[in-house]
Formats: C-alpha cells, structure tokens, sequence
C-alpha cells in the first residue's frame, strides 16, 4: 500500500491561474493542470535559480521528490506551450508558507553572514 502524499510547502500562489493561446476561444482548447507544488518547483528552481537542494528544503521535500515534482511540471508546461493546449494551475496536495519561514515550525529563518554572525533575512 503506497504512503499518503506528504503536503508540499509552497510560498505563493500565483495572481494568474490560467494561461491559455491567444486567438482560440477557451471551450475548442485542451487543458492541461499543473498542481500548485508543480508551479512552486518551477517557480523555485527555474525563476528563483535555487538548486535542488535548496529549492527541496524550501518545499519540504527530499531532493529526489523535488525532482520528480519538477519533471512532471516541465513535462506538462512543455506539452501545453509546444501543442497550444491552455495551462490552468489548481489543486495539489500543499500548505502555504510565508516566505523566509522555517518549514519546521514556521518561525523566521535566520541566516549566518560570512564572518558567522546571526542576522535577520530583513537585514
């Protein structure tokens, strides 16, 4: 018996959930649904330029869930953009974080700076 998805932490929610060709009415169009985590991986690691690493622990996952996650996104991001499908962002199995946030506890995330120094990420 396979284990429950563990909820994925994600720090946003898109402003814009729908995204689709221009020029063909929306009812003659395929969507293809990308979940939420799906566009937070994307978002992570392709907007932010994380690594895997550190964009897997921002999500709570491991590295290899992380990756999976990111592959299926790109995948389905690839077949809307390539067959002039629409993209619609809904559903997932995800918590919303506040960004700079422990995935843990939730508390602020302090940060070292070179001389190993404790300071705010505000700072």
């Amino acid at each position: 018996m396979a284990r429950p998805t563990k909820e994925r932490q994600i720090e946003q929610i898109p402003e814009v959930c729908y995204f689709k060709p221009a020029g063909v009415p929306g009812h003659k169009l395929e969507v293809v649904e990308l979940t939420m985590e799906e566009v937070e991986a994307l978002r992570l690691k392709d907007l932010e330029s994380l690594t895997q690493a550190e964009a897997a622990d921002r999500m709570g996952v491991s590295r290899p869930t992380f990756q999976r996650v990111l592959t299926v996104a790109r995948k389905k991001a690839a077949e809307a953009l390539t067959c002039g499908k629409a993209l619609k962002f809904a559903g997932g199995d995800y918590k919303l974080m506040q960004s700079g946030h422990c995935s843990g506890c939730g508390k602020k995330r302090r940060h070292h700076n070179k001389a190993g120094k404790r300071r705010q990420n505000n700072e």
